[in-house]
């Protein structure tokens, strides 16, 4: 009897340790689940998801503020991509960008006063824009014939990181190398923090500002996966390895877990990962795309 006891304790305390261990809050992803690609949120379990954009043209969520009070998307419901924002229950959406040019890709700096873009305002490749988050105040960081994307701030916002596709210049008609690079703002001086074979993009800081996860092409493999490095592009790790395309990180509140897009040709899903001990959890199971997850920086 003692021993049934005992060996009850145990299993009690295990299951409490893993529940303690499960991430937690609200994710942003995209889907074309009602026919077109919408925003929406569910729980980090998956369960209770919510259409916030309920619009008939494409609708592609990105971020949430730092807040949890708004989220920020790119919409062509005006006629061409221009960077919308919501609050965090869908009301309330207001372009912030009024401009004749494609603006993609949002991102929040960390105190939720400067939004950083991709714009083809000043050439069709694309380059980094800051704007406040009323939208106005707009600034041009980058301007180069190179094509950029996924900006993201650092953790104090004093930097960016962000993609740059380099063509060989051996042999400038082949598809680019996508490598991710850090750019301070205030000395405008740039770094190159990935040098490896295949496009690399999703870039983004964890909470602590310790680690960046990203996702890069293996040549070995042939696909796709999710990666982790030091701030300095320094001790990089392939977190996932499987025969599937793993994109789009984003990092739980708490900086233990990731959720990721991932799938094949045939359909997308969201899932998640424990940067720790590896742990696997599929958080979507629908026949069409869910793609792009963004987790809420609050509890």
């Amino acid at each position: 009897m003692r021993k049934i006891f005992l060996t009850t304790i145990i299993l009690l305390c295990c299951n409490i340790g893993v529940a303690q261990n499960l991430p937690s809050g609200k994710i942003g992803f995209t889907s074309k689940r009602d026919g077109n690609y919408e925003i929406y949120t569910m729980t980090s379990d998956g369960n209770n998801t919510i259409n916030l954009s309920n619009n008939p043209k494409t609708d592609y969520g990105f971020a949430w503020s730092y807040d949890g009070r708004k989220i920020l998307f790119y919409t062509n419901r005006d006629g061409n991509d221009e960077i919308y924002m919501m609050k965090s229950n869908g009301k309330s959406q207001i372009n912030l960008t009024n401009n004749s040019a494609n603006d993609r890709i949002p991102s929040f700096s960390n105190d939720n006063s400067k939004i950083v873009f991709i714009s083809d305002r000043s050439n069709n490749s694309g380059d980094i824009f800051i704007m406040d988050a009323d939208g106005k105040n707009t600034t041009q960081i980058t301007s180069n014939e190179y094509f950029e994307e996924s900006p993201s701030f650092s953790n104090n916002s004093k930097k960016l990181i962000f993609t740059r596709e380099l063509k060989d210049a051996n042999n400038p008609r082949t598809s680019g190398n996508g490598e991710i690079f850090s750019i301070d703002l205030k000395t405008k001086q740039e770094t190159r923090l990935t040098n490896k074979e295949g496009y690399d993009s999703g870039a983004t800081f964890s909470p602590n500002g310790k680690k960046i996860a990203f996702y890069g092409y293996d040549k070995n493999t042939k696909f796709y996966d999710i990666y982790l490095m030091n701030p300095d592009g320094s001790q990089l790790e392939k977190l996932t390895d499987d025969a599937q395309e793993d994109y789009s990180p984003t990092w739980s509140p708490d900086g233990n877990w990731l959720a990721f897009t991932r799938g094949d040709s045939k359909n997308y899903d969201i899932w998640i990962i424990n940067i720790t001990t590896k742990e696997l959890k599929r958080l979507t199971d629908h026949p069409t795309r869910d793609e792009t997850p963004f987790w809420c920086p609050q509890e």
